[in-house]
């Protein structure tokens, strides 16, 4: 069952994706007070200009009772002429409120929405015909601006240039780093005590924590076909699986994090008292640090849509769980390694580049189920951009990311805090052979970890290849297509410089032992040896 919801959670953790921003700012003034707004523009339209100051000032003319799709005769040209008009979105398409409000002299068209924001698209063919600038705005900024300023509203459109190097990269970068480095030191920590029999503060063997081996080519491929089964199901039932996923989420990351907190703890030698109630012997410490992660796992379930301040919560978790997971699942040789990857980097590039091919809407599989269901909107034509217009309860996003918001983006937060992302699969997919090239540092005695340090500098290289590229080419890049290739040419490398290449690809003697040693390796006898038996 264990080894089942690992699989659902993994299936979910391989993506990282981006949807391009088409956003711009919306400045009213009456000349003693001004305040901005959020805008969702498409640069095929009319462009808008870069900066404040370079945007003309125009007066507004309030349209709202007209949705500007067929007759316009009532409408006076005077009056309309030269400023912008605002009206309603519905009934007609984007193009045709644009002539329509050319036709009448208007400078700039405003469109107010009560539903999702999404970036205004129109045939190729319609573009040219439109010379004026086309914007979105939320219905409910338009009533509070009315309020706030009254009938002699001006307003500026502008759309400052969208930078896409961010710190926030640099936070991303680290924080991966940081998490594979230390899950692989662990891993390798927790086969250096398995191997000297050492024992845990309760006489039971530290390494006896439930690690789950694979060794088995046959195994790896049923669990990367459940992976794919797993994300096809959360396709076409993701309104249902993805409740499911975030309660798994929770419970797994709370164990994780009482682990990672528990290990920390222990090193410090914090907190040994023990306590009696009712015959029961209990730990002062356990309970304590069983408290602080239910609590912080609840707090994170109850506030995650929270965008502001959540995402340090739902890093901490992820970070607690990718630690546990490199942790406690154990690949035996660099031949799985290899097969694993490789089918992780086939599936990873197959549902990201593939699947849009047969999905209705054009939209990968991997990023719909990123997403949810807001990823198909209302037209998939062009870069999407999706704000939501109106407070209404926010569609569930999967826990599968690192989050940090982008300290850049400043105007863009206007419509909705900007995040750059990191998939919980870019880091324990190659993970998973940066802790095997830890544990093999430890068979080998191997004091200077060549192995570890290597695949580790590996590791940092293909993301460093992944942020250049994904800078260069304006959109998400599927981290595993570089990854993968570091990680695993880097180990081969210096496993054949080294001569150590067959030993390196064999790993330890127990992947080559029967089915019914299996639950021997489970209860940590590297050998696969009962007690007395000569092997």
């Amino acid at each position: 069952m264990e080894a089942v919801v690992r699989i659902a959670l993994l299936t979910v953790l391989l993506f990282a994706s981006t949807v391009k921003c088409q956003e711009a700012v919306l400045h009213i003034s009456n000349g003693s007070i001004e305040k901005e707004y959020c805008l969702v523009y498409n640069q095929s339209w009319t462009p808008l200009s870069k900066s404040l100051d370079a945007a003309v000032q125009l007066s507004v003319v309030n349209l709202t009772s007209t949705v500007l799709c067929a007759n316009s005769s009532a409408i006076d040209p005077d009056l309309v002429r030269g400023k912008a008009l605002v009206v309603m979105r519905g009934e007609c398409n984007f193009s045709q409120k644009a002539l329509i409000a050319q036709s009448l002299g208007a400078a700039t068209l405003l469109v107010a929405s009560n539903k999702y924001l999404v970036t205004p698209s129109a045939n190729e063919s319609e573009y040219d015909k439109v010379h004026i600038p086309l914007a979105l705005m939320r219905y409910r900024d338009f009533l509070e601006a009315q309020q706030r300023f009254g009938n002699g509203m001006q307003v500026k459109l502008y759309a400052p240039p969208y930078s896409k190097i961010d710190p926030s990269i640099a936070v991303i970068f680290l924080i991966s780093v940081i998490t594979i480095t230390l899950g692989g030191y662990w891993s390798g920590a927790n086969e250096r005590e398995r191997q000297s029999g050492g024992e845990s503060r309760g006489g039971e063997s530290k390494a006896d924590s439930g690690d789950i081996f694979l060794y088995s080519p046959f195994k790896v491929v049923i669990f990367v076909a459940m992976m794919c089964g797993m994300l096809v199901l959360m396709y076409f039932f993701y309104n249902i699986l993805v409740y499911i996923i975030i309660a798994i989420f929770c419970i797994a990351s709370a164990s994780a994090l009482f682990g990672c907190l528990d290990a920390v703890m222990e090193i410090l030698g914090c907190c040994h008292g023990r306590f009696s109630v009712r015959n029961w012997n209990l730990s002062l410490r356990s309970l304590l640090l069983a408290a602080v992660c239910i609590t912080i796992a609840v707090v994170w379930a109850v506030y995650r849509n929270e965008d502001r301040w959540i995402w340090i919560l739902q890093d901490l978790l992820g970070i607690a769980f990718c630690l546990n997971f490199l942790k406690t699942i154990s690949l035996s040789n660099f031949k799985i390694c290899v097969i694993l990857l490789s089918l992780l980097l086939i599936y990873d590039v197959f549902f990201v580049f593939i699947t849009p091919f047969f999905t209705k809407n054009g939209v990968s599989i991997m990023v719909q189920v990123a997403l949810g269901p807001d990823a198909s909107g209302e037209k998939t034509q062009g870069n999407m951009v999706e704000v939501p217009a109106e407070p209404q309860a926010p569609s569930e996003k999967l826990p599968v990311v690192m989050r940090v918001p982008r300290f850049s983006a400043l105007t863009q937060n206007l419509c909705g805090l900007q995040f750059s992302i990191l998939g919980y699969g870019d880091i324990i997919v190659p993970g998973l052979l940066v802790a095997y090239c830890s544990r093999f540092d430890v068979w080998i005695n191997s004091t200077k970890k060549i192995y570890f340090v290597s695949c580790c500098i590996a590791y940092m290289l293909g993301m460093i290849l992944t942020f250049v590229v994904m800078l260069l080419s304006g959109m998400g890049q599927p981290a595993l297509l570089y990854l993968v290739p570091f990680t695993v040419i880097t180990s081969a490398v210096v496993a054949a410089c080294r001569g150590e290449i067959k030993q390196f690809w064999a790993g330890t003697t127990y992947e080559v032992l029967d089915s019914s040693r299996e639950p021997l390796l489970a209860e940590g006898r590297p050998d696969g040896c009962l007690e007395g038996e000569k092997c």
